[in-house]
Order: structure tokens, then sequence, then C-alpha cells
């Protein structure tokens, strides 16, 4: 008899435990549902009643954020809260990896982060960092490469994912989320022991935009936004990010829903734009004060020659859509992300169709 009750004691904590568990997970997303929830007073997305021509090469002519050494930041009124307070989404600070046969929990058309460091590679999947937004990691010394310090980042609103070097003032920072947006974009922010020394990054700008280190930029390392599918065969020693994150979240289950494809847009970002639907996918460039930007599933595999602000710019794209630009020699960063993004941090740009 008192086995018996000891056994229905245990099997009450255990449903208890799991009950709290279940609802913390449930929490944890509604949270970030809101933030898509929240769109409804916010959005502007409308379509002009005339449609200029269409050229291969088109410029926006309303004004635009320059990018030269007397940026001054951006205006406190346009940052918004995107519900969960800072650190509501947690980076991942201390990441793990599985190999490929170990990854059975994604499908080959999931889509992810790739990055490759000397003899490493790596892969992202999009379905963990729709939960995180950040992966503080590490690439490790290996061939003739040095460590790499760098912040993986993905904002799900802009289809943004950058990976950036982690270096401020030749120290290496670890940045969190701090629950705020710029036109709808992530803000980062870098963790110190002291909140002077703090400041807020535009993931899609890379660079900080309020507090001490505002102006100041972010070292872009090359990544590519590709299927998991292709990424393996093209790497099949990759290493993949663990679910084992420390956080309890229902990876799998994306809480944006049909946001991809709608017409929404939110959070201070608003659309007008007649060339493109506001989530097509775009590569954005940056040269000397000008933008343009680049449909990414337009560009043909092989190499593509583009001229632009004065410069000659070579387009690689590999079978599995993994993209490098160079002028002359040396390499060209640029960041990919939905349309509406890039147009809306960068009014005049121009586009290549």
């Amino acid at each position: 008899m008192n086995n018996l009750k000891i056994v229905s004691i245990g099997i009450v904590i255990i449903v208890l435990i799991a009950s709290i568990f279940f609802y913390m997970a449930n929490n944890q997303e509604s949270e970030v549902v809101s933030d898509v929830e929240k769109t409804d007073s916010a959005i502007t997305d409308t379509t002009p009643s005339e449609v200029s021509e269409t050229t291969n090469t088109q410029t926006q002519t309303t004004p635009k954020i320059t990018a030269d050494d007397g940026f001054k930041g951006i205006p406190e009124d346009e940052i918004l809260s995107g519900g969960p307070g800072k650190d509501g989404i947690p980076s991942i600070d201390e990441p793990k990896f599985i190999s490929v046969e170990k990854a059975t929990f994604l499908d080959d058309d999931d889509f992810g982060m790739g990055i490759v460091h000397g003899d490493v590679a790596r892969f992202y999947p999009f379905q963990i960092l729709v939960w995180h937004e950040i992966v503080n990691d590490v690439l490790p010394v290996n061939g003739s490469v040095e460590e790499l310090s760098v912040a993986v980042t993905y904002c799900p609103l802009c289809r943004t994912g950058v990976t950036y070097e982690r270096r401020v003032d030749d120290e290496v920072v670890e940045f969190g989320v701090s629950g705020k947006l710029w036109k709808s974009n992530l803000l980062m922010y870098n963790r110190t022991n002291n909140e002077d020394n703090e400041s807020l990054w535009s993931q899609v700008l890379g660079r900080a935009v309020t507090g001490v280190h505002t102006g100041k930029r972010l070292t872009i390392v090359p990544s590519d936004t590709v299927k998991f599918g292709d990424w393996k065969k093209q790497y099949p020693e990759t290493q993949v990010l663990s679910k084992d994150t420390g956080a309890i979240r229902i990876y799998g289950r994306d809480p944006y829903g049909d946001y991809y494809t709608n017409r929404d847009v939110s959070f201070g970002a608003t659309f007008s734009d007649a060339r493109l639907h506001p989530k097509e996918y775009v590569l954005g460039v940056e040269h000397e004060g000008n933008f343009k930007a680049y449909v990414a599933d337009s560009l043909p595999v092989g190499v593509t020659t583009d001229t632009f602000a004065g410069e000659t710019i070579t387009i690689t794209k590999s079978e599995i859509g993994e993209v490098r630009m160079n002028i002359g020699d040396t390499p060209f960063s640029y960041i990919g992300g939905f349309w509406f993004s890039w147009l809306a941090v960068h009014p005049e740009t121009e586009l290549m169709l």
C-alpha cells in the first residue's frame, strides 16, 4: 500500500512538472506571436494608382540615410517595442552542434544560415533562429584560419540573416536581443557590466544607432541563406545547430504563420512601392553612400558582372545559392532580406530586377 501511494504521488509530481513546462513553452510562444498580431495599427500597405515605368535598374528618389562619418543615429521616437522585453527572446550563448545524421528534425526544404570557416561548415536552422534571433558563436581555429567570434543574427520580420564579427573597439563582445525594433528590424545590444557602455545596433545597418558606440560598424562575415538539403549535399560534414539550447521552445512550429508571404509590414516600416512584392528576397549593397539591391532569385548560377557607383561588381552564385560579390579582388559584402526592409532604411536605392 505504501509503495502504491509513493507511485501515485510520483505520477502527480510528473504531471505537474509537465504542465509547468507546457505552460512556459506556450507563454513564450505567445510573446513572439504578439509581435505579429500587433501589426493592425502599424501596417501601411498600399499600391500606387500609377505604376512608374520599369527598367532593369530603378532608383527611388526619396530621402536616404547616408553612410558617411556624420551618422548621428536614429530618432528615438522611431524605436518601437516588439513585445518581449530585453532578453525576452533569449540569444544562444553556448551553442551546441550535431552531425547531419542526428539532425533528423530538419527537412531538406528547411531554410537556415550556412557558414564556412576554413574546413569547418556550420548550419543554423531558421526553425531555431526564429525563437532566438542571435547566436553568439566562436568559429574554431582550423587550417590557415584563426578563431573568429561571430554573432549569427536573424530577424524574422525582415528575413535578414546576417553574420557579424562580434568585435567592438578591438574587444570581443556578446550581443543580446533588446526587444526593440526600428523599421521592423531587430535592434541588438552589446552586453556589458556597465549599461552606460551599451548601445543599440541595427541588424540591417550593421552599426550602432544609439548610445556610446553610435556610428560604429560591425564587420560582416560571409554567410548564406540556403536550404538544408542543398547545404548538406555540398558540405556533408557540416555541423548543425542543436535544439539543445537551454530554452523551452516549440522548434519546428513557426509563430509567424503566413507572414513571410503576405503583404503585411509593421513596427514603423511602411510600403508603397509597386516594383516588387514587399517580401521579395533581395541582396542589398552599399558603396560610398550609394545603395543597390539585387533580386536574389533573378541572379543566375555562375558569374554576373554589374556596374554600381562607378565600380564593376562581380557576383558569383553557386548551384545551392551561395553568393559572393567582389570589386576587383576585394570582397564586397551584402545584406540579404525582404525588399520592404532594405527599402525602409535605404529609400534611395537602385534595384536590379
